[in-house]
């Protein structure tokens, strides 16, 4: 049975809690164009096993074609239940689980979703790891969020971390680092979608 690393941090659960009925008016909007931009690269033909690990209050599912079956996966049970009415064209299982230790075997999946999931849990890597792990051979896995460019010092980011991880998010994970530490995955494309390029848009594939 997988372990639930987001039980040792009572405190962000405690908070994404509180904030589920304000996130979407505070994340939907800025975020809706970029979203769309990273969903563009699943097929619009075909049919297809897809994990959104992270979904939070389900802002990605009016966006995803409606041919596929979707996972849906969060951590915060108040998050899926703000989900599940958008999701009334899909369809759609929703789990309550960790996206750090995904709850489902190997190779389940031709592409997995990471949308503002990465630098909000406290291990990226492990994070990374499951989803590649449950992603088949050749699959993809469509990742959005803000990353620090290798070498970049951005000491306010750095020093806001540490109580910014307890209660939302990271502000400190380079996502080069994160990636070597799941070598079975190889970068698509790479591409700036938000605030100057600290919001990126990442296309990985899973070595056959």
């Amino acid at each position: 049975m997988h372990d639930q690393p987001y039980r040792q941090n009572p405190l962000l659960r405690a908070s994404y809690s509180l904030i589920a009925p304000l996130y979407d008016a505070v994340i939907e909007r800025p975020m809706r164009h970029a979203r769309q931009a990273s969903l563009a690269a699943l097929p619009m033909s075909g049919s297809y096993r897809i994990l959104v690990s992270g979904a939070g209050t389900g802002l990605d599912l009016p966006l995803l074609p409606s041919q596929h079956h979707y996972t849906a996966l969060d951590f915060n049970a108040g998050m899926l239940a703000r989900a599940r009415p958008r999701a009334a064209n899909l369809q759609v299982d929703f789990v309550l689980g960790d996206s750090m230790a995904l709850p489902f075997s190997d190779a389940q999946f031709d592409f997995v979703v990471l949308h503002l999931i990465a630098a909000v849990v406290p291990e990226p890597r492990r994070c990374l790891s499951e989803a590649a792990r449950v992603l088949k051979p050749g699959g993809s896995i469509l990742l959005f969020d803000k990353f620090l460019q290798p070498g970049k010092a951005a000491p306010l980011r750095r020093l806001l971390t540490p109580l910014s991880r307890r209660i939302a998010t990271r502000m400190d994970v380079v996502f080069e680092e994160v990636l070597d530490a799941v070598p079975q995955l190889e970068v698509v494309s790479d591409r700036p979608l938000l605030a100057g390029g600290w919001f990126r848009g990442i296309v990985l594939r899973k070595s056959e």
